[in-house]
């Protein structure tokens, strides 16, 4: 069948999904593949709980004529969602980056709709499925999209970019994530810079931070909108206050490294001709969610939860932040960081050896890579359980981070 007679369907449908579980009147399935599952076999039962029609490239689950056979299921999705993109024609702004992308997307949406219908990310939906699932739900609703970006490899970034077809975009950094990936550092530099390289073909824009030399250096032949030098930083004990035209801004944010995260929104705020006092609202408005620095309370001790991802970059930032803020006592409970490669020892003994210079009460460091390191002052477990074993929660503020497979949010539990 040709796309543009299942954009026809997909027109009358109720929406698109790739999982039987979420099946809702009227829906179109999606049978996607991937290494332990074949969404084929779910075709059947994706109609008789009531889709539409299901997508499918395998012909031995063609059943009937709301089966649609086509060549890849997954490919079909992709250029269904640049098609959908095409006919609406709304400006997108798409988000990449090392670190902070969904906070900035969060932010960026808060601030826009204050004047503006707009429509972003859910989560982290960022990759080759989620950017296609995020593109189908715009509508003719929808003034402005706003679409992150993920990427562990090399031209991940330029396929996104691809379907998206984004008038503007901003790479909120460049940092040791997903090294194993990208080969090192500089082939997250490449990676990220695919966005860059999109833009200057298709003669769209870049936001820049000018406190960004990398950012600066790689965008110098971009149509640019730069940005940073209308914000003070007041303090950050442990929220970020900020001052912007004549405004103070009291943010639900800790972490200097938030500071870039708010001035991208602010910048992306002005350019879209948001006044300064609805921009102040919006970002007070904002409260960070899913376990990105999240403060909380148990019982006596306050706790900074940032377990939602970690990658050297982040771990760094969220340790020197820890550092600057007033407590009596501090106890800093760390996770592994994945998808480092050939570097992941180097650089969870760095890690380590950065928060063994904080004046801290405990130090905990749990998972494989991270309990073979050499501490002189930390704990260390190869396990959450064993850790679960020995933690005995005390009076003061602690710092829990963690890439998401270690899900470190679970040591809550260990304070009621």
């Amino acid at each position: 069948m040709e796309l543009s007679s299942i954009y026809k369907h997909f027109q009358k449908s109720n929406g698109i999904t790739t999982d039987t579980r979420k099946i809702i009147k009227n829906c179109i399935f999606f049978a996607l593949k991937g290494e332990k599952f074949n969404g084929n076999k779910f075709a059947k039962k994706a109609i008789d709980s009531g889709a539409s029609f299901a997508i499918i490239d395998e012909k031995e689950f063609e059943t009937n004529e709301r089966t649609i056979l086509v060549k890849d299921v997954l490919t079909t999705l992709q250029n269904l969602a640049n098609f959908h993109r095409r006919e609406l024609n709304k400006p997108i702004i798409a988000i990449t980056g090392s670190n902070g992308k969904t906070t900035t997307k969060e932010l960026i949406n808060v601030v826009l709709s204050k004047k503006f219908n707009t429509k972003a990310t859910i989560g982290n939906l960022n990759n080759h499925i989620g950017v296609p699932l995020t593109l189908l739900s715009f509508t003719e609703k929808t003034d402005i999209g706003i679409v992150e970006m993920g990427a562990n490899h090399l031209k991940e970034i330029e396929l996104l970019a691809s379907i998206i077809e984004p008038n503007f975009g901003y790479i909120t950094n460049f940092g040791k994530a997903h090294l194993e990936g990208f080969g090192g550092l500089e082939g997250v530099i490449e990676g990220k810079s695919e966005l860059y390289n999109y833009l200057k073909s298709n003669n769209q824009k870049a936001f820049i931070n000018i406190k960004d030399s990398k950012q600066v250096e790689l965008s110098s032949e971009l149509d640019s909108i730069i940005f940073g030098n209308k914000t003070i930083l007041k303090h950050i004990d442990p929220f970020l206050v900020i001052y912007y035209e004549g405004l103070e801004i009291r943010t639900n944010l800790i972490g200097e490294y938030n500071f870039s995260n708010i001035n991208a929104a602010i910048a992306i705020g002005e350019y879209f001709n948001i006044n300064s006092t609805d921009i102040k609202e919006a970002l007070e408005s904002y409260v960070p969610t899913n376990n990105r620095s999240q403060i909380t309370e148990k019982g006596n001790s306050k706790i900074i939860l940032d377990a939602y991802n970690a990658n050297p970059s982040s771990m760094k930032a969220a340790l020197e932040n820890f550092e600057k803020i007033t407590a009596t006592n501090k106890i800093i409970v760390l996770g592994d960081m994945f998808e480092l490669g050939e570097t992941s020892n180097q650089e969870h003994q760095i890690i380590l050896e950065q928060a063994e210079m904080i004046n801290t009460k405990e130090i905990h460091l749990i998972g494989e890579h991270f309990s073979s390191t050499k501490a002189s002052k930390a704990k260390l477990y190869s396990t959450f359980e064993a850790f679960k074993i020995s933690f005995k929660p005390t009076e003061a503020t602690y710092l829990i981070k963690g890439s998401r497979g270690m899900a470190l949010e679970k040591t809550l539990e260990l304070f009621d």
